[in-house]
């Protein structure tokens, strides 16, 4: 098995992706009515679906308890998720890691919203590494040394955490596009979600907000089948794959070395630069 599928510059994951899937993205049609949730790998994303997917119920769990996650919100730029979502009418909701220069370029003149979802490249990395020891889904790093050094130069899958995320960011002042961080999404839940139903234009009655926040927190989406990931097959998942590992942030610094830590640091601020510190609230 090769380590990645390469396209564009980009590394991929070897399972459930190919490289007609890739270039047919860039042709993709998204439609003004579409939402689409946007993130690195490993910054919340499923967490995100399983909020809006509860937003467009009122609270009302039977859809996120029927429908597998990676259904109610496909991912673009995997084969399964690319024919989902082209054959979808009516709104759609879907989801992308993809970089910010192979995503579909009819985005750029379309009403459709984004929700990018950023968090700590720390806690990314961490959790990062602890997915891909789980999977067969590309290359697993022998310690956590080796994938700080793959991160930190980008070689991981979805490519660089700075070059994706600087690059979105550029997006930030658009009407359609709203920047939420996981690390404000942990802090006040609640808050998140009306800053979410106003972007998408939903009204929420304060019992329907407490069914969302119930719904979606942690604890119920690690019990929920459909969103835990445990029905993925042995195939693609090693070692029993728990996708839910904490939900925390700063478990970096359980990991981090003193000198790791360093590196970091200089490297962020050295890939960063120029972007208002308040925009990374970690």
């Amino acid at each position: 098995m090769s380590d990645y599928l390469w396209y564009e510059g980009i590394p991929f994951p070897t399972i459930g992706y190919d490289r007609e899937t890739l270039e047919n993205c860039d042709k993709f049609v998204i439609r003004d009515e579409d939402t689409v949730i946007l993130t690195y790998p490993k910054s919340g994303t499923n967490w995100m679906i399983e909020i809006i997917s509860l937003i467009q119920t009122k609270g009302n769990p039977k859809w996120i308890q029927s429908v597998p996650i990676w259904e109610r919100s496909p991912w673009l730029e995997c084969q399964y998720g690319y024919e989902l979502s082209i054959s979808k009418e009516g709104p759609r909701l879907i989801s992308s890691h993809l970089p910010f220069h192979l995503f579909p370029k009819s985005f750029f003149s379309s009403k459709a919203k984004v929700i990018f979802v950023i968090r700590n490249p720390r806690d990314v990395l961490v959790s990062g590494y602890f997915f891909l020891n789980k999977t067969n889904l590309a290359k697993t790093p022998k310690s956590f040394g080796t994938y700080f050094e793959w991160f930190l130069k980008g070689n991981v899958i979805y490519g660089s955490w700075f070059e994706h995320t600087r690059d979105w960011l550029s997006m930030r002042e658009r009407e359609n596009f709203l920047l939420l961080s996981y690390e404000e999404m942990k802090k006040d839940t609640r808050k998140t979600i009306e800053k979410i139903c106003d972007f998408l234009g939903k009204k929420l009655e304060t019992e329907e907000l407490d069914l969302v926040l119930k719904h979606s927190s942690f604890k119920v989406m690690n019990e929920n089948n459909m969103s835990n990931f445990s029905l993925i097959p042995e195939d693609v998942v090693t070692n029993g794959l728990k996708l839910l590992r904490k939900g925390i942030t700063g478990d970096w610094k359980n990991h981090f070395t003193v000198a790791q830590a360093e590196a970091f640091d200089k490297v962020f601020q050295e890939k960063m630069v120029g972007f208002p510190s308040g925009l990374f609230p970690w």
